[in-house]
């Protein structure tokens, strides 16, 4: 039976703060913007902006679902247009171009959805030349951050750090190759599912996201 590791994502996001701190000491001082990744990965990186000291953005990023599957990704899309494909998953599950072009287009509008809800007109942190760290719950394929990781390159962010209280060894490995540093409070050896790590892993709204961001900026 798996013991969960964290009481909620507030405390997930304190214990994470802190491993960032431990592995990199000097990180507050290059005075980096954190972005959660909604809808879980906002609380978290609410309390991993309160360890730093920095600014709370979002920066919206979505999973691309297989054919009757939605919970397997196959590939994300992110902010800015950004598309990720596994296209060995693609060309494991045959997964049709047509198919493949309909849920693009969908998780696109979701994500221009969650940006005018969350966000409104304001305009998004300048990540230009920035330190980001890239906060989310939990870190299963690493599908979804990668193309996050791709839109915020192209914005021209100057270090890019991926931050989760939980991964999987094989996310961890991937999402490695996109990003310049990758800190995770734990790798557990089976790791199953991101959810089971936690004690509470209630599913947020967006209102939920908006609050916190609130909170952020007071």
């Amino acid at each position: 039976m798996t013991t969960a590791l964290f009481a909620d994502r507030s405390d997930a996001g304190a214990r994470l703060g802190k491993a960032l701190l431990d592995r990199l000491p000097t990180l507050a001082g290059e005075r980096p913007i954190i972005l959660a990744i909604p809808r879980g990965g906002v609380p978290v990186g609410l309390a991993v902006a309160k360890a730093l000291a920095a600014p709370l953005d979002v920066f919206i990023a979505r999973k691309l679902g297989a054919p009757g599957h939605e919970e397997l990704g196959i590939g994300a899309v992110a902010t800015g247009g950004v598309r990720v494909i596994d296209r060995d998953a693609v060309a494991m599950l045959h997964v049709p171009d047509d198919y493949l072009e309909e849920v693009t287009q969908r998780e696109l509008a979701e994500v221009e959805r969650r940006m005018r809800a969350y966000r409104g007109d304001a305009p998004p942190l300048d990540v230009k030349g920035r330190t980001v760290v890239l906060v989310d719950d939990g870190l299963a394929t690493g599908v979804t951050v990668r193309a996050a990781l791709g839109a915020l390159r192209a914005g021209g962010a100057a270090r890019l750090i991926v931050a989760a209280p939980v991964c999987s060894a094989e996310g961890e490995a991937l999402v490695s190759r996109a990003a310049d540093v990758v800190v995770c409070a734990a790798v557990p050896p089976r790791f199953e599912g991101v959810g089971l790590w936690y004690d509470d892993f209630t599913q947020m709204t967006d209102q939920d996201v908006r609050d916190m961001l609130l909170r952020a900026t007071a």
